[in-house]
């Protein structure tokens, strides 16, 4: 039994004045009544709708209104590619790539909040805000959560897949520098004229002040590292130009 009703609008907020009779059969009839009937579950309508549209050949708003609707209730991202593909064989291939082309961005946005959600869920750390501050200095998305403000600065920095820092130095003319400590993830960090270090959860970098460096995300992976502010005298950071994309790119 459905547990849900589905109320309809759309037909008298676009063709009530025009079409009130065509407006009373969309929203009262076809969905206040038929999507409304028990007798076949929401889900299981939902899919029912797409493969009719998907085999009609429609690619227009209204297919994408009822891939929102059927990923809204229930249908997975294998579930919809399954079907899809299914249906594929038997009212045509170009018919499938539209349907999918489409469907990859209705299910996109929760491919990314579930990557999220578990990196997040596999650290002790919050991910933070984002990282609005210092994005002018990042190549992607990264988000910063502060740990300590006393005594020694130490901030929990998280990089979105393929995110990373420009080239930048730790000035000082005394002590200073940074220690990253991995939490989570897979990343890299990198000297000038060095090779780049696999970083993975548990691992611990020293970086001395005066030493030009890079660190961020590995392309099919978050990543979070502890940044722990050494102390020093006149402390600062310069920050210089992106890590280029051919050279990222070099790595795994």
């Amino acid at each position: 039994m459905n547990k849900e009703k589905i109320v309809q609008t759309a037909g008298r907020k676009s063709l009530g004045e025009f079409a009130p009779e065509f407006a009373h059969f969309n929203d009262d009839v076809l969905f206040g009544e038929n999507w409304n009937n028990p007798d076949i579950d929401l889900k299981t309508r939902c899919l029912i709708t797409v493969v009719a549209l998907m085999s009609s050949g429609i690619t227009d708003s209204s297919l994408r209104y009822h891939l929102e609707n059927a990923k809204a209730h229930g249908v997975t991202k294998r579930e919809i590619a399954a079907a899809i593909t299914h249906v594929g064989f038997y009212v045509g291939w170009p018919k499938a790539w539209a349907v999918f082309n489409m469907a990859k961005e209705v299910w996109a946005e929760e491919s990314a909040e579930g990557a999220r959600a578990a990196h997040e869920n596999s650290m002790v750390f919050p991910i933070g805000a984002p990282n609005d501050g210092f994005k002018q200095y990042f190549s992607g998305k990264s988000y910063l959560a502060p740990i300590s403000s006393e005594q020694v600065g130490i901030f929990n920095v998280t990089f979105e897949p393929a995110c990373r820092n420009n080239w930048h130095i730790h000035r000082a003319s005394k002590g200073g520098g940074q220690i990253l400590v991995c939490v989570a993830g897979r990343g890299y960090y990198q000297e000038w004229g060095k090779a780049a270090v696999e970083l993975k959860a548990g691992d611990c970098v020293n970086i001395p002040a005066g030493v030009k460096h890079w660190h961020g995300a590995a392309k099919d992976s978050w990543f979070s590292h502890l940044a722990i502010e050494v102390p020093g005298e006149n402390a600062s950071n310069e920050w210089l130009e992106p890590v280029s994309d051919e050279e990222y790119n070099k790595l795994k």
